[in-house]
């Protein structure tokens, strides 16, 4: 089968959110109770880390962003619309993403084990004693690392996007995205206003490097073995159009998290928590219920 063209990925990772996809009418009574959306930071691990929260519901759950995300570029429909009688939530920019710069974004090997321990360390920071963990792409790696090393203090877990391995097919297809000058103005004007371009060209070059690192173990492991050390409960959602994250990745995942959900998707792409913002709230919230 021919891989994803360039083109292709870089819409699906960061295409707009459809206006269709905004839920049109609110759920109950919880578009009035406490949807004011802070916005902070607080020192963790010798970095200062930015986050939002909304919500005043018992459960405590945390959005945790993919590559060059952050909680505003990346969870808008869930910050805004998730049931805030319900959950109290909080999306974090992990180090070097975000409003947490500085420090600028590195990738050491263990850079996955260190976003782990920042979340929880940030959660535990603002006295959350449980909570659950939603992960999207880069974020649902995190997520998946966080869940077997801190069990204790995870509630529930749902990933999507998420790999816990790097095929030599996975490496084509991210340096398909290296060069962001290749990228459609669309796509790039939002990161660069971020950024600013020398850091954003910078970083997506080193993201490109640093998560095709683990292509070069002999089984591409990213996280693997921590795999069956899961045991709250997890749900996987797969966009069967994702260009960048093969369906066998969901797969591989849910064989091996003991009593784990699947659900696919058959238009989502790798944004699916944008695009389809309304129907994936409702899955999450019925989950996490």
């Amino acid at each position: 089968m021919a891989r994803p063209s360039a083109a292709r990925a870089l819409r699906a990772l960061f295409l707009p959110l459809s206006p269709r996809s905004v839920p049109l009418t609110p759920r109950g009574p919880a578009a009035s109770y406490g949807t004011s959306i802070t916005s902070a930071k607080i020192q963790v691990n010798g970095v200062n880390l930015h986050y939002q929260q909304t919500g005043e519901g018992s459960h405590a759950v945390l959005l945790l962003p993919g590559m060059l995300g952050s909680g505003q570029t990346d969870f808008g429909p869930q910050l805004k619309s998730m049931n805030k009688q319900l959950f109290t939530i909080v999306a974090w920019d992990p180090r070097g993403y975000g409003q947490s710069i500085p420090p600028s974004r590195d990738f050491p090997p263990d850079f996955f084990e260190r976003d782990a321990k920042d979340a929880v360390d940030l959660m535990q920071a603002l006295k959350f004693k449980k909570f659950s963990l939603l992960g999207w792409s880069d974020g649902g790696i995190t997520a998946l690392i966080a869940a077997a090393k801190y069990p204790a203090l995870i509630h529930k877990l749902v990933v999507w996007g998420a790999n816990a391995s790097v095929t030599q097919e996975d490496v084509r297809i991210y340096n398909g995205i290296r060069d962001v000058s290749k990228w459609s103005e669309k796509v790039k004007k939002p990161l660069e206003e971020m950024y600013g371009h020398e850091y954003f060209a910078k970083t997506c070059e080193a993201w490109v490097d640093g998560i095709s690192s683990f292509a070069e173990k002999s089984d591409g492991n990213i996280c693997q073995q921590l795999l069956p050390l899961i045991k709250c409960p997890t749900f996987i959602i797969h966009g069967e159009k994702d260009p960048l994250v093969p369906r066998y990745h969901a797969e591989y995942i849910q064989k091996h998290i003991k009593g784990s959900r699947l659900l696919l998707m058959p238009e989502g792409k790798h944004n699916l928590h944008l695009r389809f913002a309304e129907d994936f709230n409702r899955q999450v919230e019925d989950f996490l219920l």
